[in-house]
């Protein structure tokens, strides 16, 4: 939408004074039935609205985009490159800006913007964006036919149901801590390209959540998605699975397509690849290179078109020197490394995953648990948590099992968490260190907040930690956001 420059002033500064003229719900009744894509941030970087022709626009389900930050799901974006942000910051609209960019669904979208803060008076209370689309909706639109008639091509129903299972994208990938921002920017770049990709880290980090992502962000996302993973099946039916059987190979055979063909134009996840036996990786070898497969026991080979993601859950260097992996595989598969890191290297975002586990387990468990307690979000932040992500999930489902109020307290966690936190006060009793960086911790944290006049966003940037840290710390400290 075009925004003469005689009347930008009167939008720009009416857009706040609108609600005291107009409910809210009749502003959303005008925007709703617009054809230009409207979005409106608060001044923290979250959606309040997105109308239908933003949603249709960007492909994105409104109900998971209002609540969350703008870069969340625009992963593609940064606090640079998005003009909401940067119009928040400035307080200065930008207009008439193509601009291109990657939504948590892997889609590539390219619109005009303008986008205009909303201020009353001087303080500025968010921003709104009105884009048009200029992608060529048609040549996608047939792009993504040819992909469905591809997919749907095998009319066997057990085929089928092998097809589209990948459910996670870059958004369920939560996280606003440096190493998890570099992770999914580097995976968010890998889905664009053909080449294999080794993802490896500890247990319970996130793996598969990670590869699925990759997948549905790929141009592959239409086709099939399948995983196995190489230990949970005997060594010696690893290989008919993969490749397939024809009649009589074996007592029992038939002619039964491998998990090669199931996937062909998609991806096939072969998890803990590691406990391959070697004889067959170097088959798996000759695949990936020539690009055709031969179901075990037969003469003919079968061309195949499947992307391989390999997972292990150790670094593979560890697993080169062990001969667990053979270095030509390895070599052919690391064409893109991704680690998935442990969640003691990202404890900054233990408050946002606390908050998520929460609302997931009050819904499962019909409770209506609020939140943790100081003390037991000080546990946490010293854990080292050996299984991870998984490991805080399952903590936090164990503990509204068995809590009474609605904040979960140390008294709820499992006893090794607890005998951790005695551990962690007797040297806190020992030696003050700790206690002096809490009191510098919070006079930081006030110096930081006095400067932007109380903006949580804005101190956050300041410290170099994450909002929703900070938030926990001002809770924590107990500081008025106005001292």
């Amino acid at each position: 939408m075009d925004v003469p420059k005689n009347g930008l002033r009167k939008l720009e500064s009416g857009l706040y004074g609108m609600n005291k003229i107009f409910s809210q719900r009749y502003i959303e009744m005008l925007l709703d039935h617009i054809d230009e894509g409207v979005q409106i941030i608060d001044q923290k970087g979250s959606i309040i609205y997105c109308n239908p022709a933003a949603a249709k626009l960007d492909n994105v389900n409104r109900s998971v985009a209002i609540g969350r930050t703008i870069l969340e799901v625009y992963p593609s974006l940064t606090e640079e490159t998005s003009t909401l942000i940067q119009v928040i910051k400035t307080g200065k609209p930008i207009l008439d800006i193509q601009q291109t960019f990657v939504n948590y669904k892997g889609f590539k979208i390219t619109t005009i913007n303008s986008s205009l803060p909303i201020a009353d008076g001087s303080k500025i209370l968010g921003a709104i964006e009105i884009s048009r689309d200029i992608t060529a909706v048609r040549e996608l639109s047939e792009r993504v036919v040819d992909l469905q008639k591809q997919l749907y091509k095998e009319e066997d129903s057990k085929q089928k149901e092998l097809k589209g299972t990948a459910k996670y994208n870059f958004m369920d990938i939560l996280g606003q801590s440096q190493e998890v921002q570099k992770l999914k920017s580097k995976a968010l770049k890998a889905a664009d390209s053909l080449s294999s990709i080794m993802v490896y880290g500890n247990t319970g980090t996130g793996k598969e959540l990670v590869v699925q992502s990759i997948h549905n962000a790929s141009s592959r996302r239409n086709k099939p998605f399948i995983t196995q993973n190489c230990a949970a099946i005997p060594a010696t039916l690893l290989e008919s699975i993969l490749f397939g059987t024809v009649k009589g190979t074996f007592t029992g055979a038939d002619n039964r397509p491998g998990l090669f063909e199931l996937s062909d134009g998609g991806t096939l996840f072969l998890d803990e690849i590691n406990s391959m036996p070697i004889d067959l990786q170097a088959k798996l070898l000759r695949v990936l290179e020539e690009g055709y497969i031969r179901r075990v026991g037969d003469i003919r080979t079968r061309e195949v078109d499947v992307r391989i993601i390999a997972a292990m859950n150790m670094n593979p260097i560890e697993a080169l020197d062990g001969n667990l992996l053979r270095s030509d595989l390895f070599y052919r598969l690391n064409v893109v490394s991704l680690r998935v890191p442990d969640l003691k290297e990202r404890k900054a975002d233990i408050p946002l995953l606390v908050e998520f586990f929460i609302r997931l387990f009050n819904n499962k468990l019909r409770k209506n648990v609020k939140g943790v307690s100081p003390l037991v979000m000080d546990i946490f932040y010293s854990y080292y948590w050996p299984g991870n992500i998984r490991e805080l999930k399952h903590v936090i489902e164990g503990a509204m099992n068995v809590l009474e109020g609605h904040i979960i307290e140390e008294g709820d966690l499992p006893y090794h968490l607890q005998r951790n936190q005695e551990i962690v006060n007797s040297g806190r009793n020992q030696l003050s260190l700790r206690k002096s960086l809490e009191i510098a911790e919070e006079d930081s944290i006030k110096n930081a907040l006095k400067e932007v006049r109380g903006n949580v966003t804005s101190a956050a940037k300041i410290l170099q930690i994450p909002r929703q840290t900070l938030q926990y710390k001002i809770k924590k400290y107990n500081i008025s956001k106005f001292d």
